[in-house]
């Protein structure tokens, strides 16, 4: 039985699959110049994101809509529905809000949002990977800190229905004033009956990169994926971002990946059967605190029953981490 609600469903306002996928009124059509002065900020595998002027507001947005290729795909097409929607109805300082969705004059889908200039979580622990001896500006606490907030918007969302499924370091956002945002919501499980069906196309383990979102049948990113996502399991609950967390916490402790393998079949094969080693045993040279050790252990057991059993559960244990360290990164 699925354990999609931590909490009592009645408490908080549930995110419904019959309103995220709903198809747009024909007559949402933006023929008016509204927008202008595109500049591409980044090009994913199935969306582009640029920066553009609002020239009702004055302001500059975030701009993002399909790849071609995919702009008339009808299941790309319902995810991207989904993504915008998803986004605009979890109203929390630590998801970014939507202004717009709308269809282009070709027809095509896109939803403008706040921008944000700022690096990811990714960007951050490539440099400290890079580095070895600088944390670039972001220490232990700090990084702990950001890992809170993703708890916090996290909790949010599965109190309204919602689980992400796609955490990683790369849709994690953080701003030049603070600002911590979770991204990418368009692999989110949401209250329905059933899942979009996808046509049969290349699989996850046709996909070179695990760091990237695969388009296969199976979604998400297999280095952050729990063995429940690869599996696709019908009952899979807002457990498997529990599990994400930690692998995300995982490589924060070690700078290095919580499973590995030389092909996408033997990575996807040790995430499923194989026990990593603790962080403190995977770096010995690198110290690893044994509060965050312990906390990170007990994200990622195969088991969803032995992991932390809500994110709430997850927060309230780094942030007690983070009150008895008072800045410092001893345990």
């Amino acid at each position: 039985m699925t354990r999609l609600f931590p909490k009592p469903r009645d408490k908080y306002p549930v995110v419904y699959l019959k309103d995220t996928d709903l198809d747009l009124p024909k007559h949402a059509v933006n023929n008016r110049p509204r927008y202008a002065f595109f500049k591409r900020i980044a090009k994913g595998g199935k969306c582009i994101i640029q920066s553009c002027k609002d020239l009702h507001l004055s302001r500059v947005v975030c701009y993002k809509s399909l790849r071609p290729e995919l702009a008339d795909d009808p299941y790309e097409r319902r995810r991207f529905l989904r993504e915008a929607r998803v986004t605009a109805m979890l109203q929390h300082p630590n998801t970014i809000p939507v202004y717009e969705l709308s269809r282009d004059t070709s027809g095509h889908y896109y939803f403008t949002m706040k921008l944000v200039a700022g690096i990811t979580l990714r960007e951050v622990l490539d440099q400290q990977r890079a580095q070895r001896e600088d944390d670039g500006g972001y220490p232990l606490t700090r990084l702990v800190d950001i890992l809170i907030q993703v708890c916090n918007a996290l909790d949010y969302a599965h109190n309204h229905g919602v689980v992400h499924r796609d955490i990683k370091p790369a849709n994690i956002l953080l701003g030049p004033f603070g600002e911590v945002l979770v991204l990418d919501w368009g692999l989110a499980k949401v209250w329905g009956e059933s899942e979009i069906q996808q046509p049969q196309r290349r699989s996850l383990l046709e996909n070179k990169d695990p760091s990237l979102t695969s388009q296969g049948g199976l979604q998400g990113t297999a280095l952050y994926m729990s063995p429940e996502q690869i599996a696709e399991a019908e009952d899979m609950d807002h457990r498997t971002d529990v599990y994400s967390v930690g692998a995300v916490l995982y490589e924060i402790l070690t700078l290095e990946n919580l499973a590995e393998g030389k092909t996408m079949r033997q990575l996807l094969d040790n995430i499923t059967n194989e026990n990593p080693l603790p962080p403190s045993g995977r770096t010995p040279n690198r110290h690893v605190p044994p509060g965050l050790e312990r906390i990170c252990l007990n994200c990622i057991p195969k088991d969803p029953d032995e992991r932390y059993q809500t994110m709430a559960e997850l927060r309230d244990e780094l942030e007690g981490w983070l009150t008895r360290n008072d800045g410092t990164t001893q345990p």
